[in-house]
């Protein structure tokens, strides 16, 4: 294990560095699953082809994702493992700004995991966190994956997932969902089957919405152009064109590695 102590403050990987130990201390709190640790090492790829920042097409996502849960009746924010132990607080920030209600779902399921993060959320101010006694069904998804509340995501009208797997995002929108997503990958099938998708860091991402919420709930014409200026398929190949921007410019540097 990385002791943050030992690393300089200008380190170039410091936040990597930082982020990947709160999944190590995530993991050794029965938070995080170990497949969770593989799925980071993936995100962290098509971070590195963000450039390590917040792009332009990010915020315009994040300011109709910030209008979507504005605009919602019954506003869900769905947390799996990985986003409980890298961003708990902001989760309940976000929850408290929209408001919005908080339900656990997990992929490799069980009480321990359960418990962990309800309480890991708890710690930061979360109350009556869903998730731990299911009681309705995502239609299409076999086995624990398609466990939730009825409460919570069974009735939501719209869903906020964060570094989801592609089959719950997918069934969540057959519902009639609208679906917020959270993910570094512009081509995977949850960017391309949410409502919206913010391409960004989530622990970057989220308080990002979250800030949005605050500018955008006591002004509706507002919120309705953050939604007219979002055309998700555009939004998405111009963050690939800015990823393919950066490769290119990788490539022409002869020490690059």
């Amino acid at each position: 294990m990385v002791v943050m102590a030992d690393v300089s403050k200008i380190h170039p990987r410091r936040e990597s560095l930082e982020l990947r130990e709160r999944l190590v201390g995530g993991f050794s709190d029965g938070i995080v699953a170990p497949q969770g640790l593989i799925a980071h090492g993936r995100g962290e790829m098509f971070y590195y082809l963000l450039g390590e920042r917040t792009v332009k097409e990010a915020r315009v996502a994040a300011r109709a994702a910030a209008a979507t849960l504005v605009k919602a009746t019954r506003p869900v924010i769905s947390v799996n493992g990985n986003v409980a132990a890298l961003c708990p607080r902001a989760v309940v920030e976000l929850s408290k700004a929209v408001p919005a209600r908080i339900e656990i779902g997990l992929f490799h399921r069980s009480d321990e995991r359960l418990s962990a993060i309800q309480g890991a959320l708890e710690r930061e101010g979360a109350s009556q966190v869903l998730g731990f006694l299911p009681d309705g069904k995502i239609l299409g998804l076999e086995g624990a994956r398609g466990l939730c509340a009825r409460d919570g995501i069974f009735s939501a009208d719209v869903v906020l997932v964060a570094l989801e797997d592609g089959d719950r995002a997918e069934a969540l929108t057959r519902m009639g969902k609208k679906v917020i997503a959270v993910d570094l990958n512009p081509l995977s099938r949850t960017a391309r089957s949410a409502t919206v998708t913010v391409v960004d860091e989530v622990t970057k991402a989220l308080p990002l919405i979250a800030g949005c919420v605050e500018e955008l709930k006591d002004d509706t014409a507002e919120v309705e152009r953050a939604l007219e200026r979002y055309d998700r398929d555009e939004n998405l190949s111009a963050v690939m064109r800015v990823m393919a921007s950066n490769l290119g410019l990788l490539g022409q540097e002869p020490d690059a590695k």
